[in-house]
């Protein structure tokens, strides 16, 4: 059954955060002895206690590790998925897969699931729903129950959890100035998955390249929506308003929207303009012409990501969070022939 007071509830009236409360009440180096009395007598005057059904069976090793991405309509998670097979089963671990399709309350209902003491550990992508509204009590609940959690790819996000991802503003930043290293200086950013903390970040790559030195760019040029259609419309009122010479798409959809928009306006790849994409060779090179990307080599991020957990598996009870930050680099392929 469960408490009739949560972590978020106890951290809520103390005015410190969700993560401070759990270490606490487990008996964390990191925070000081009058956090941890002020807790630990808040939590006794409203009789909390832990879900221990979950904490006893999370004693037993299950052999597992528990996958939750926010969604298969791109190959990237296939490709970290099989970096992580491959480090799972090295350390004798087999993977129980979930999708969230980038809903909160499937994720919710996957990570009660899982605390009911499925997996050892557990790796995960948040979703689009969670990053948006920002409530992550359902995540940090597992600290309460010492199952690992180690986040990946989607590493922009306000959880003091491991993580392993890529520096996303830098490898924007590094593409712009790759291309005005060239000599092009009309460049444009596209992108549709502005709800996620990594858009965020991508884009303050291209907006701190775009700005050095000092020079203002049309805010024109800054394309991004959710919706495929008005990303569409955007897209051909700047090309038509302005002769483009370059674009960073920050997604599957908007590269290969770009693209089309780009040939429709009968202009050449990459002669008019030149394209770079975040995407990855599993299609980049396949379309016409293909599309210089920004590879985050997504096999690596499975198997960091999983060496992590097993760590985190094994010698539980860390000192202090882990966040490992990969390189990417840019594949060059026809869109930025010069």
């Amino acid at each position: 059954m469960r408490s009739k007071i949560t972590l978020k509830d106890l951290a809520k009236l103390l005015n410190v955060s969700v993560s401070t409360v759990s270490k606490s009440l487990n008996g964390s180096p990191e925070i000081s002895e009058n956090t941890v009395k002020r807790v630990k007598e808040l939590a006794e005057l409203h009789n909390y206690s832990p879900n221990l059904t979950a904490v006893n069976l999370k004693r037993k090793s299950t052999g597992n590790i528990a996958v939750i991405v926010p969604n298969i309509s791109n190959t990237f998670f296939a490709k970290v998925l099989g970096g992580i097979e491959n480090e799972a089963r090295k350390n004798g671990y087999q993977l129980i897969t979930y999708i969230t399709n980038e809903s909160l309350t499937v994720e919710k209902q996957i990570m009660e699931l899982i605390s009911n003491g499925l997996a050892d550990g557990v790796l995960m992508s948040v979703s689009a729903e969670t990053q948006k509204s920002k409530n992550y009590e359902h995540i940090y609940r597992f600290t309460e129950y010492e199952i690992p959690v180690v986040l990946f790819d989607r590493i922009n996000v306000d959880l003091s959890l491991d993580k392993v991802g890529v520096d996303d503003m830098q490898s924007i930043y590094n593409a712009v100035q790759y291309l005005k290293s060239k000599g092009l200086s009309k460049i444009g950013l596209v992108c549709s998955i502005g709800d996620l903390g990594l858009a965020q970040a991508r884009i303050d790559g291209y907006k701190a390249a775009m700005s050095e030195p000092s020079i203002a760019f049309p805010e024109e040029f800054l394309i991004v929506s959710n919706d495929p259609e008005n990303l569409k419309k955007q897209l051909s009122l700047v090309l038509e308003n302005n002769v483009m010479e370059a674009f960073v798409t920050l997604d599957y959809l908007s590269t290969l929207l770009t693209s089309r928009v780009v040939q429709e306006k009968a202009l050449n790849i990459p002669k008019d303009i030149k394209i770079i994409g975040y995407v990855n060779e599993d299609f980049a090179p396949f379309l016409w012409p293909s599309i210089s990307y920004i590879d985050q080599h997504p096999l690596n991020i499975g198997e960091t990501a999983t060496k992590l957990l097993v760590k985190r598996i094994k010698e539980p009870q860390p000192k202090e969070t882990v966040e490992k930050v990969l390189k990417t680099e840019i594949i060059h392929l026809d869109s930025t022939l010069l």
